[in-house]
């Protein structure tokens, strides 16, 4: 039986360039690793349960706010290379980020030592033209970005400048 997984794209415009919010995995394991590591906001849900109510869930846990107001385009769900059935929905908003934060986990570190440390989900969270989430994304995810500018035709990636 597959896992499923449903998750929150953000995007938004500025000066015709398309920019995706996307998060930085938190605790010991991704604390090195930048390109290849962000992640859209998402999380499991389980089967019968409602994808849309599961991925503004795994959002707000994610960035400590609801998903903004904004039009939403449902993508068909990807299956990734883990098996794992991905369904995410690009809204169209702005959010500011500056107070995001994220629920926490708890994890023995260092492995062994018998000790418990609490980590943040997500220890940050940014907006990057396409162009550059693109490098910035887990590889299962980029294609999220392909679907997403098929849905907005005559706008631009961007470059592979700093996040807005």
């Amino acid at each position: 039986m597959p896992k499923f997984s449903a998750g929150v794209l953000l995007y938004r415009t500025v000066e015709g360039t398309v920019e995706v919010l996307i998060g930085h995995p938190g605790g010991p394991f991704w604390a090195r690793k930048d390109d290849g590591a962000w992640s859209i906001p998402k999380g499991e849900y389980e089967s019968g349960e409602d994808p849309w109510a599961a991925a503004q869930r795994e959002f707000a846990e994610e960035l400590g706010c609801g998903v903004p107001d904004g039009p939403r385009i449902a993508f068909e769900p990807v299956k990734q290379s883990s098996a794992k059935v991905l369904t995410v929905f690009a809204v169209g908003a702005d959010l500011d980020v500056t107070d995001a934060h994220s629920n926490t986990f708890t994890l023995e570190w260092p492995k062994g030592s018998g000790r418990l440390q609490e980590f943040p989900e997500v220890d940050r969270v940014a907006w990057f033209p396409v162009a550059q989430a693109r490098r910035k994304l887990l590889k299962g995810q980029v294609t999220l970005l392909d679907l997403l500018m098929t849905h907005l035709p005559g706008l631009g990636e961007g470059d592979a400048g700093q996040p807005g």
